[in-house]
C-alpha cells in the first residue's frame, strides 16, 4: 500500500489549522489516515510546526511520499537531514556518534537562523507600529493646526463685531440725545431778548419821519421857484434886438 504524508484541513473559515498525517494515497483529503504526525499553523509568523520527529524520520525511511508542502515543512524541521546522516551512517561513512554530532551543529545553527528570523520580524513589526503611531501623531498634529488656523481666522470676524458694533458705545445716545443742553429750549425760548423788538422796532424813532420829512426845507421851492432870474430873458431879448 503506497502511503504519503499530507496535511489534513481543519479549522474555521479563512483561518485553516493542518494535521500533518499519513494516509493512504488513495483515500480523500480529508478522509481516513493512518496515524497523525504533527500540526502545521500557518496563520503566524513564523508558522507554527510541531511534529513527532522520531516517528516521522522512521516514515520517511519506510519510502513514505510527502506532498510538496509536508516535504518543505520536513526540511525546514530537519527530518530529510537526519535521514541523509542515517543514510551515510549506513552506508558506513561515519558513525552513529558523527551522524548525531553533525545533526547537533546542524540543529544549533539552524536554531540561530529561526532566533534571528523571529528577532528581525519582532523588530519589522515594532518598526512598523512606530510608524504607524508617528504617522497618526503627524496626522493628528496637522489636524489639530488646521482647526487652530481656522478657529483663529474665524474668531476675529465675529469678535471684531464687537468693537466695530461696540453698540453700547453707540448707544450712548444718553451722550447724543442729551439734546436739553442743545435743545435748552429755555435758553432758545430766552425770546424775550429776541423779542425785545421793542427796542429794535422802536418805531417811534423809525416813525420820527418828521426829521426826515421836514418836507419844509425841500418844499422851499419858491427858492428854486424864483423863476424871475431866468425869466429875465428880456435882456436877452435885448441882445437879439440890438443885433437885429
Amino acid at each position: 500500500m503506497a502511503t504519503r504524508i499530507r496535511l489534513q484541513r481543519h479549522g474555521r473559515k479563512g483561518n485553516p489549522i493542518y494535521h500533518i498525517v499519513i494516509a493512504d494515497q488513495r483515500s480523500p483529503r480529508n478522509g481516513k489516515f493512518i496515524e497523525k504526525l504533527g500540526l502545521y499553523n500557518p496563520n503566524v509568523n513564523p508558522a507554527i510546526i510541531d511534529i513527532n520527529f522520531d516517528k516521522t524520520v522512521d516514515w520517511v525511511m519506510k519510502g513514505a511520499q510527502p506532498s510538496d508542502t509536508v516535504k518543505a515543512i520536513l526540511s525546514y524541521k530537519g527530518v530529510y537531514m537526519k535521514k541523509h546522516l542515517l543514510t551515510g551512517v549506513a552506508k558506513g561513512a561515519f558513525n552513529e556518534e558523527e551522524a548525531e554530532k553533525r545533526f547537533q551543529a546542524w540543529m544549533d545553527s539552524k536554531e540561530q537562523k529561526i532566533t534571528d528570523q523571529k528577532t528581525n520580524i519582532d523588530k519589522l513589526t515594532a518598526d512598523t507600529n512606530k510608524a504607524k503611531i508617528d504617522a497618526e501623531k503627524l496626522v493628528n498634529s496637522e489636524r489639530a493646526k488646521a482647526i487652530q488656523e481656522k478657529l483663529a481666522v474665524e474668531t476675529p470676524a465675529p469678535v471684531e463685531t464687537p468693537a466695530a458694533v461696540e453698540t453700547p458705545a453707540a448707544e450712548e445716545t444718553p451722550a447724543a440725545e442729551e439734546t436739553p443742553a442743545a435743545v435748552e429750549t429755555p435758553a432758545a425760548e430766552e425770546t424775550p431778548a429776541a423779542e425785545e423788538a421793542p427796542a429794535a422796532v422802536e418805531t417811534p424813532a423809525a416813525e420820527e419821519t418828521p426829521a426826515a420829512v421836514e418836507t419844509p426845507a425841500a418844499e422851499e421851492t419858491p427858492a428854486a421857484e424864483e423863476t424871475p432870474a431866468a425869466e429875465e430873458a428880456p435882456a436877452t431879448e435885448e441882445v437879439k434886438s440890438k443885433e437885429d
